[in-house]
């Protein structure tokens, strides 16, 4: 009998990931998952979640400065959403790589300039820029949050990852929350740790205070 696998070989499981493209913990996290993806059989699917949604009922709790980034948070999600539906949700992780990059490595303005050359980078139409400064595709990027944020509740952010747990039954958590982005076997340890306490049924929370802000290496 041929055998369409090998014993060494592990059968994938897909990680889904929410993600806001302004967020720089989110973008932390989604590099670690692409180390993860290295190192363990997990394959990342990329969804759009955003922080101008979720903040949008609490503007009057937060001061200017944060209610200005809010209003500047929908047009990358914007922007993310109109290329998924347009030239599907494979688009999605190349393109965050693109934005983010610009974004948290290089900090470029998060203006029309900048978000089109993360499309044109990721090989796509440099049109879809308008996106940022229309509704037209609100309903589409409130459903891809509301699938995300319904997973683990409003108090939390981006980003958001889903994947099976032991038992075949769904785990979902916020985060993790780290910097910098460990590579390698620290990858797949802080992987292995992760998947351990969020699958433990009652399991919620571990937190301590953040010392340090992102550091992109």
């Amino acid at each position: 009998m041929t055998e369409t696998k090998t014993e060494t070989q592990a059968e994938k499981v897909t990680a889904d990931f929410w993600f806001d493209p302004l967020c720089p913990w989110a973008w932390m996290t989604s590099r670690w998952m692409l180390e993860v993806e290295k190192v363990r059989p997990v394959e990342v699917r990329w969804h759009v979640m955003s922080l101008a949604v979720l903040n949008e009922h609490r503007l009057d709790e937060v001061d200017e400065k944060y209610r200005e980034m809010m209003v500047r948070a929908w047009g990358p999600v914007r922007v993310c959403v109109a290329a998924a539906k347009e030239h599907g949700e494979e688009v999605l992780g190349r393109l965050y790589t693109a934005i983010g990059t610009r974004f948290h490595h290089q900090a470029l303005p998060q203006e029309r300039a900048t978000l089109v050359a993360a499309l044109e980078e990721a090989g796509l139409p440099a049109s879809l820029a308008d996106a940022a400064d229309t509704d037209a595709y609100d309903e589409e990027l409130r459903a891809s949050h509301r699938t995300g944020i319904e997973k683990v509740g409003e108090d939390v952010g981006t980003p958001v990852i889903a994947v099976p747990g032991p038992d075949g039954s769904e785990v979902a958590f916020f985060g993790p929350v780290v910097t910098p982005a460990p590579k390698g076997e620290a990858a797949a340890r802080l992987w292995d740790g992760t998947l351990l306490v969020a699958s433990t049924p009652g399991f919620f929370e571990i937190k301590r205070t953040r010392t340090v802000g992102p550091i992109f290496d």
